[in-house]
C-alpha cells in the first residue's frame, strides 16, 4: 500500500488490531501516550460510544502531529440489548458476560479515527452482528481460565477457541469484531495518502 510517504502511527496496545494492520502491508509504529479519559454521559446513544471514545482518544494524543504523519485511534463495543459489554475487571464479570451472550445475537461496533497533521481527521463506523450459541457452564468456565479475555470487550476473542465452538453466525465482517475494520480502513488510508 503506498502512503505517498506519509508516516503511520497507530495509538493503540491491541496485538489484534497491530496484527491487522500489518496485513494492511504498510509501516507504522506505535505510540499510545495519550491524555483521554474515557467516559461519556448517561444521555449518549450507545451505538455513538465507539466514535466518541475513538475521536477522544485521537485528541487526546500526547503531542501535535507533523505534517506528514497519520495518527489511527480505534474503540469497540459490544452492545446486547441497550447494554454496553465493556471488557471485564474480573473472572466473575467474564462468566456473567458470557452467559449473558449466550444463545444470543448482539452487535459488534468499531469506530476508527483517522488524523493528520495538516487539520484532515475522520471518523467512521463498522457494525458486525454476531450469534452465539447456547454454552455451557464448564465451557465458558475454559474459555476463561485458559485465554483470560480481560482485555476483550464483552469478555471473548472472535479468532480464538470460543468463536470457533459458540459462533453460529455473523453478519458484517469478522475482521470488525476482532477490533479493526481493515476492509474500511484500507479506503479510508488511501484517501488520507493524497492530502
Amino acid at each position: 500500500m503506498n502512503l505517498n510517504g506519509k508516516r503511520l502511527i497507530l495509538a493503540s496496545n491491541s496485538p489484534r488490531r497491530q496484527e491487522l494492520l500489518k496485513g494492511l502491508d504498510v509501516d507504522f509504529v506505535i505510540d499510545t501516550q495519550n491524555n483521554f479519559e474515557e467516559h461519556f454521559s448517561d444521555g449518549t446513544p450507545h451505538s455513538e460510544v465507539p466514535a466518541l471514545m475513538s475521536r477522544g482518544k485521537s485528541h487526546g494524543f500526547h503531542r501535535p502531529l507533523e505534517a506528514d504523519e497519520i495518527l489511527i485511534t480505534s474503540d469497540t463495543m459490544v452492545l446486547l440489548g441497550g447494554r454496553i459489554l465493556g471488557k471485564p475487571h474480573s473472572a466473575e464479570e467474564a462468566v456473567q458476560m458470557l452467559h449473558t451472550l449466550s444463545g444470543q445475537t448482539h452487535e459488534v461496533i468499531t469506530a476508527v479515527t483517522l488524523r493528520d497533521g495538516l487539520g484532515h481527521e475522520e471518523t467512521f463506523t463498522d457494525s458486525t452482528l454476531v450469534t452465539f450459541a447456547e454454552l455451557g457452564e464448564d465451557e465458558i468456565d475454559y474459555y476463561i481460565n485458559k485465554y483470560k479475555p480481560y482485555d476483550k470487550a464483552g469478555a471473548y476473542g472472535v479468532q480464538e477457541w470460543i468463536g470457533y465452538v459458540a459462533i453460529t453466525r455473523l453478519e458484517g465482517s469478522f475482521y470488525n469484531v476482532m477490533g479493526f475494520p481493515v476492509h474500511k480502513v484500507y479506503g479510508h488510508l488511501l484517501k488520507f495518502a493524497k492530502y
